[in-house]
């Protein structure tokens, strides 16, 4: 199995990673004008740039310092119809990230397209609004969690502390994190293989693990290893973010490998039992 994840990652991860990392960087704001205009709709306007806080949160501080107020300035920019037209433009290029990973998925099991291209980027465009309305849930547990704990603290002092102790304020993110990519995976991965005897979950569970150790490690790398600022000047920040999701990309695509490697034990036991 460990040779099958390595030939197919050798084989294709470095291509992809690099497309999910150009991607990645052309979505990004896209995606946030995207849910600045639900949040809009939903919520109060002033709310709008609690999507950009909410995806931070899974990124490493340098490469949130750099998107951040760029993105701020984005959606701050835009408002009525011209918010709209951009949540549409939107929610087109963040399909195309997610087409990518579906194709990822598709080369990793060996399979071929069922439906028209259309069809797909229909179903793409309907994730990132889901997408979205994931995000909002999260925002939401995390804003119970604030809640809980300033009404709690002061009959329980010991409760805030116990909560830094434990950083559920980053185990949440994570736990959201995880059931993104397993959701990504699931509705991703081709027809023949989403039945409850295909494990999904641990394709999920190393890319979120790489993803948390990556957004761990990166800083204290670039910290004491490399200068990207020394070679790329005012555009080292840009360049660190695409690392950052080149690495993730690298990461989705070890993902996917091994969840088609556990899937060929099933599919030869089936092929066993069809020949008795």
């Amino acid at each position: 199995m460990v040779k099958r994840v390595a030939i197919g990652t050798f084989n294709d991860g470095f291509i992809h990673a690099g497309n999910l990392a150009y991607l990645a960087m052309l979505a990004i704001f896209p995606f946030f004008i995207t849910g600045a205009a639900i949040f809009s709709v939903i919520g109060d306007a002033s709310d709008r740039a609690a999507t950009i806080n909410a995806v931070l949160l899974a990124l490493p501080p340098t490469v949130a310092e750099t998107i951040e107020p760029v993105a701020l300035n984005v959606i701050d920019a835009r408002s009525g119809w011209l918010l709209w037209v951009g949540a549409a433009v939107g929610v087109w290029t963040a399909g195309s990230l997610v087409e990518t990973i579906r194709d990822i998925l598709r080369r990793a099991y060996g399979t071929e397209p069922v439906r028209a291209f259309w069809q797909y980027r229909l179903l793409s465009m309907g994730m990132i609004l889901g997408a979205v309305l994931l995000l909002m849930l999260s925002l939401l547990a995390q804003f119970m969690l604030g809640a809980l704990q300033q009404f709690v603290s002061p009959y329980i002092p010991e409760f805030e502390a116990m909560l830094d102790e434990l950083a559920l304020t980053r185990i949440l993110p994570a736990f959201g994190l995880f059931g993104s990519i397993y959701l990504l995976f699931f509705s991703l991965t081709p027809t023949a293989y989403r039945k409850r005897r295909y494990p999904k979950w641990p394709g999920a569970l190393l890319v979120t693990t790489w993803w948390v150790v990556v957004a761990t490690a990166l800083p204290i790398v670039l910290q004491r290893f490399l200068t990207y600022d020394l070679t790329y000047g005012s555009l080292a920040g840009i360049m660190i973010a695409l690392f950052f999701f080149w690495l993730v990309g690298l990461g989705m695509v070890v993902g996917a490998e091994l969840n088609a490697a556990l899937a060929e034990p099933q599919d030869e036991e089936k092929l066993g039992v069809a020949a008795d």
